[in-house]
Protein backbone atom coordinates (compact mmCIF):
# COMPACT_ATOMS: atom_id res chain seq x y z
CA UNK A 1 0.00 0.00 0.00
CA UNK A 2 1.14 3.15 -0.94
CA UNK A 3 1.06 6.45 1.48
CA UNK A 4 1.25 9.60 -0.68
CA UNK A 5 2.19 12.77 0.76
CA UNK A 6 2.89 16.40 -1.15
CA UNK A 7 6.38 15.44 -1.89
CA UNK A 8 7.00 12.20 -0.61
CA UNK A 9 5.27 8.47 -0.84
CA UNK A 10 5.63 5.85 1.31
CA UNK A 11 5.53 2.17 0.59
CA UNK A 12 5.68 -0.51 3.33
CA UNK A 13 6.75 -4.25 2.59
CA UNK A 14 6.96 -6.50 4.49
CA UNK A 15 9.73 -4.86 7.63
CA UNK A 16 10.97 -2.37 5.74
CA UNK A 17 9.11 0.94 4.33
CA UNK A 18 10.43 3.07 1.34
CA UNK A 19 10.38 6.75 1.48
CA UNK A 20 10.59 7.98 -1.69
CA UNK A 21 10.65 12.02 -2.01
CA UNK A 22 9.05 13.33 -5.34
CA UNK A 23 9.44 16.81 -5.99
CA UNK A 24 7.08 18.41 -6.62
CA UNK A 25 9.70 21.36 -7.27
CA UNK A 26 12.28 20.47 -10.32
CA UNK A 27 14.79 17.27 -9.35
CA UNK A 28 12.67 16.92 -6.62
CA UNK A 29 14.00 20.38 -4.66
CA UNK A 30 12.55 20.46 -0.95
CA UNK A 31 10.03 23.33 -0.57
CA UNK A 32 7.52 23.66 2.39
CA UNK A 33 5.77 20.68 1.65
CA UNK A 34 9.07 18.24 2.22
CA UNK A 35 10.42 20.15 5.44
CA UNK A 36 7.12 19.94 6.93
CA UNK A 37 6.10 16.25 6.03
CA UNK A 38 9.59 14.63 6.83
CA UNK A 39 9.82 14.78 10.26
CA UNK A 40 5.53 13.23 10.40
CA UNK A 41 6.49 10.52 8.21
CA UNK A 42 9.43 9.47 10.10
CA UNK A 43 8.08 9.86 13.51
CA UNK A 44 5.34 7.33 12.24
CA UNK A 45 7.82 4.94 10.81
CA UNK A 46 9.71 5.43 13.99
CA UNK A 47 6.59 4.24 15.92
CA UNK A 48 5.75 1.48 13.78
CA UNK A 49 6.43 -1.59 15.47
CA UNK A 50 6.23 -3.63 11.79
CA UNK A 51 8.94 -1.42 9.96
CA UNK A 52 12.47 -2.65 11.65
CA UNK A 53 14.26 -0.94 8.53
CA UNK A 54 13.72 1.90 5.63
CA UNK A 55 14.80 3.14 2.51
CA UNK A 56 15.02 6.69 1.27
CA UNK A 57 14.88 6.58 -2.24
CA UNK A 58 13.70 9.45 -5.02
CA UNK A 59 12.15 9.59 -8.49
CA UNK A 60 13.12 10.80 -11.45
CA UNK A 61 16.70 10.69 -12.99
CA UNK A 62 17.98 13.34 -10.01
CA UNK A 63 18.09 12.54 -5.59
CA UNK A 64 17.37 16.38 -5.48
CA UNK A 65 18.35 19.77 -6.01
CA UNK A 66 18.47 20.59 -3.10
CA UNK A 67 16.74 23.95 -1.55
CA UNK A 68 13.78 25.17 -3.87
CA UNK A 69 14.84 28.88 -3.60
CA UNK A 70 12.18 30.20 -5.25
CA UNK A 71 9.46 27.96 -3.32
CA UNK A 72 11.65 28.44 -0.03
CA UNK A 73 11.69 32.75 -0.70
CA UNK A 74 9.14 33.43 2.59
CA UNK A 75 11.63 32.03 4.41
CA UNK A 76 14.59 33.58 3.06
CA UNK A 77 12.64 37.01 2.44
CA UNK A 78 13.24 38.65 5.60
CA UNK A 79 17.04 38.32 5.41
CA UNK A 80 16.70 41.12 1.74
CA UNK A 81 13.91 43.25 3.21
CA UNK A 82 15.25 46.60 4.21
CA UNK A 83 14.71 45.40 8.01
CA UNK A 84 17.46 42.71 7.79
CA UNK A 85 19.44 44.27 10.18
CA UNK A 86 16.74 43.78 12.85
CA UNK A 87 16.13 41.55 15.48
CA UNK A 88 12.56 40.80 14.22
CA UNK A 89 13.29 39.20 10.75
CA UNK A 90 16.41 37.71 12.01
CA UNK A 91 14.43 35.40 14.78
CA UNK A 92 12.08 34.94 12.19
CA UNK A 93 14.92 33.31 9.82
CA UNK A 94 16.18 31.22 12.79
CA UNK A 95 13.10 29.74 13.94
CA UNK A 96 12.47 28.83 10.68
CA UNK A 97 15.89 27.50 10.08
CA UNK A 98 15.69 25.29 13.22
CA UNK A 99 12.55 23.53 12.03
CA UNK A 100 14.28 22.50 8.53
CA UNK A 101 16.79 21.36 10.86
CA UNK A 102 14.29 19.40 12.93
CA UNK A 103 13.46 17.88 10.06
CA UNK A 104 16.46 16.49 8.74
CA UNK A 105 17.39 15.49 12.27
CA UNK A 106 14.41 13.21 12.20
CA UNK A 107 15.82 11.11 10.13
CA UNK A 108 18.83 10.59 12.09
CA UNK A 109 17.12 10.50 15.20
CA UNK A 110 14.87 7.45 14.04
CA UNK A 111 15.68 4.54 16.06
CA UNK A 112 14.88 2.40 12.53
CA UNK A 113 18.14 1.99 9.99
CA UNK A 114 17.75 4.28 7.01
CA UNK A 115 19.62 2.96 3.85
CA UNK A 116 19.18 6.33 1.38
CA UNK A 117 19.85 4.85 -2.48
CA UNK A 118 21.28 7.97 -4.73
CA UNK A 119 20.83 7.96 -8.52
CA UNK A 120 21.88 11.78 -10.24
CA UNK A 121 22.42 14.63 -8.96
CA UNK A 122 22.51 14.90 -4.82
CA UNK A 123 22.80 18.68 -4.19
CA UNK A 124 23.06 21.00 -0.76
CA UNK A 125 19.58 19.55 0.63
CA UNK A 126 19.79 16.35 -0.75
CA UNK A 127 23.70 15.66 0.62
CA UNK A 128 22.46 16.95 4.10
CA UNK A 129 19.56 14.12 3.88
CA UNK A 130 21.67 11.68 2.84
CA UNK A 131 24.07 12.63 5.48
CA UNK A 132 21.39 11.97 8.49
CA UNK A 133 21.43 8.04 7.14
CA UNK A 134 23.01 5.22 8.23
CA UNK A 135 23.66 3.70 4.87
CA UNK A 136 24.45 5.24 1.27
CA UNK A 137 24.50 3.84 -1.68
CA UNK A 138 24.87 5.47 -5.27
CA UNK A 139 24.67 4.55 -8.86
CA UNK A 140 27.16 4.93 -11.20
CA UNK A 141 26.27 8.47 -12.53
CA UNK A 142 25.22 9.58 -9.33
CA UNK A 143 27.23 13.32 -8.23
CA UNK A 144 27.40 15.11 -5.11
CA UNK A 145 27.68 18.96 -3.60
CA UNK A 146 27.53 20.67 -0.85
CA UNK A 147 26.39 23.54 -2.75
CA UNK A 148 25.42 26.29 -0.07
CA UNK A 149 28.82 28.09 -0.69
CA UNK A 150 27.59 28.95 -4.20
CA UNK A 151 24.74 30.20 -3.16
CA UNK A 152 26.27 32.91 -0.10
CA UNK A 153 25.03 30.05 2.34
CA UNK A 154 27.17 28.63 4.95
CA UNK A 155 25.69 25.28 5.02
CA UNK A 156 23.18 24.82 8.16
CA UNK A 157 21.07 21.52 8.20
CA UNK A 158 23.79 18.99 9.46
CA UNK A 159 26.25 18.42 6.71
CA UNK A 160 28.94 20.10 8.40
CA UNK A 161 28.22 18.56 11.81
CA UNK A 162 27.18 14.73 10.44
CA UNK A 163 29.48 14.81 7.37
CA UNK A 164 33.27 14.68 9.91
CA UNK A 165 32.42 11.18 10.98
CA UNK A 166 31.72 9.66 7.49
CA UNK A 167 34.42 11.34 5.12
CA UNK A 168 36.74 12.93 7.48
CA UNK A 169 37.67 16.61 8.32
CA UNK A 170 39.87 17.34 5.04
CA UNK A 171 37.41 16.06 2.37
CA UNK A 172 34.64 18.20 4.10
CA UNK A 173 36.59 21.58 4.21
CA UNK A 174 37.02 20.31 0.27
CA UNK A 175 33.65 19.97 -0.46
CA UNK A 176 32.38 22.84 2.00
CA UNK A 177 34.58 25.68 0.66
CA UNK A 178 34.77 24.77 -2.87
CA UNK A 179 30.69 23.89 -4.01
CA UNK A 180 32.41 21.62 -6.13
CA UNK A 181 30.46 18.23 -7.65
CA UNK A 182 32.03 15.05 -6.76
CA UNK A 183 31.23 11.58 -8.76
CA UNK A 184 30.01 8.52 -7.70
CA UNK A 185 33.54 6.70 -7.97
CA UNK A 186 34.86 9.51 -5.64
CA UNK A 187 32.33 9.63 -2.87
CA UNK A 188 33.62 5.93 -3.10
CA UNK A 189 37.07 6.28 -2.34
CA UNK A 190 36.52 9.36 0.48
CA UNK A 191 33.78 7.09 2.53
CA UNK A 192 30.64 9.40 1.41
CA UNK A 193 28.63 6.35 -0.04
CA UNK A 194 29.37 2.57 0.56
CA UNK A 195 29.46 1.08 -2.79
CA UNK A 196 28.48 1.94 -6.53
CA UNK A 197 26.03 -0.08 -8.34
CA UNK A 198 25.40 0.41 -12.23
CA UNK A 199 22.03 2.40 -12.47
CA UNK A 200 19.33 3.34 -10.44
CA UNK A 201 17.56 0.12 -10.65
CA UNK A 202 20.83 -1.65 -9.29
CA UNK A 203 21.14 0.91 -6.80
CA UNK A 204 17.59 0.56 -5.04
CA UNK A 205 17.44 -2.92 -5.45
CA UNK A 206 20.70 -3.01 -3.06
CA UNK A 207 19.05 -0.50 -0.71
CA UNK A 208 16.37 -2.93 -0.26
CA UNK A 209 18.44 -5.65 0.24
CA UNK A 210 20.42 -3.92 2.77
CA UNK A 211 17.65 -3.42 4.56
CA UNK A 212 16.20 -6.41 4.40
CA UNK A 213 19.24 -8.12 5.70
CA UNK A 214 19.17 -5.54 8.63
CA UNK A 215 15.34 -6.25 9.30
CA UNK A 216 15.95 -9.70 9.44
CA UNK A 217 18.10 -9.40 12.80
CA UNK A 218 17.19 -8.58 16.49
CA UNK A 219 15.19 -5.26 16.35
CA UNK A 220 15.99 -4.43 19.75
CA UNK A 221 19.48 -4.92 18.93
CA UNK A 222 19.79 -3.07 16.07
CA UNK A 223 18.16 -0.51 17.74
CA UNK A 224 20.41 -0.59 20.32
CA UNK A 225 23.78 -0.07 17.86
CA UNK A 226 21.89 2.67 16.52
CA UNK A 227 21.62 4.45 19.48
CA UNK A 228 25.39 3.48 20.80
CA UNK A 229 26.66 4.95 17.90
CA UNK A 230 24.31 8.11 17.76
CA UNK A 231 24.89 8.71 21.32
CA UNK A 232 28.85 9.30 20.24
CA UNK A 233 28.06 12.28 17.93
CA UNK A 234 24.41 13.51 19.52
CA UNK A 235 26.12 16.66 21.58
CA UNK A 236 28.45 17.78 18.90
CA UNK A 237 25.70 17.79 15.87
CA UNK A 238 23.40 19.49 18.05
CA UNK A 239 25.69 22.05 19.64
CA UNK A 240 27.29 22.35 15.40
CA UNK A 241 23.79 22.97 14.71
CA UNK A 242 22.90 25.66 17.38
CA UNK A 243 25.91 27.86 16.32
CA UNK A 244 25.32 27.22 12.64
CA UNK A 245 21.85 28.42 13.19
CA UNK A 246 23.02 31.46 15.42
CA UNK A 247 25.64 32.50 12.73
CA UNK A 248 23.87 32.29 9.56
CA UNK A 249 20.71 34.58 11.44
CA UNK A 250 23.86 37.29 11.93
CA UNK A 251 26.15 37.15 9.13
CA UNK A 252 24.06 35.76 6.35
CA UNK A 253 22.06 38.94 5.29
CA UNK A 254 24.33 40.28 2.30
CA UNK A 255 24.49 41.22 -0.98
CA UNK A 256 26.47 38.55 -1.40
CA UNK A 257 23.50 36.15 -0.78
CA UNK A 258 21.25 38.43 -3.21
CA UNK A 259 23.49 38.66 -5.85
CA UNK A 260 23.30 34.42 -5.41
CA UNK A 261 20.05 33.99 -5.11
CA UNK A 262 19.17 36.50 -7.90
CA UNK A 263 22.11 34.93 -10.07
CA UNK A 264 20.45 31.44 -10.01
CA UNK A 265 17.26 32.82 -10.57
CA UNK A 266 18.40 34.25 -13.40
CA UNK A 267 20.07 31.35 -14.80
CA UNK A 268 23.65 33.26 -14.74
CA UNK A 269 27.00 33.28 -12.93
CA UNK A 270 27.15 35.55 -9.58
CA UNK A 271 29.52 38.29 -8.94
CA UNK A 272 30.49 38.00 -5.44
CA UNK A 273 31.70 41.03 -3.78
CA UNK A 274 32.32 40.34 -0.19
CA UNK A 275 29.25 42.77 1.29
Amino acid sequence: MTETHASMTVDRTGAVAQVTVTGPGKGNAMGPDFWRELPLVFDALDADPEVRAVVVAASGRNFSYGLDLAAMSGVLGSLFSGEAGLAGPRTGFLENLKMMQRSISAVADCRKPVVAAVQGRCIGGGVDLISACDIRFASADASFSVREVKVGIVADLGSLQRLPAIIGDGHLRELAMTGKDVDAARAERIGLVNEVFADAEAVLAAAHACAAEIAANPPLVVQGIKAVLEDERADRVAGGLRYVGAWNSAFMASEDLGEAVTAVLSRREPVFRGR
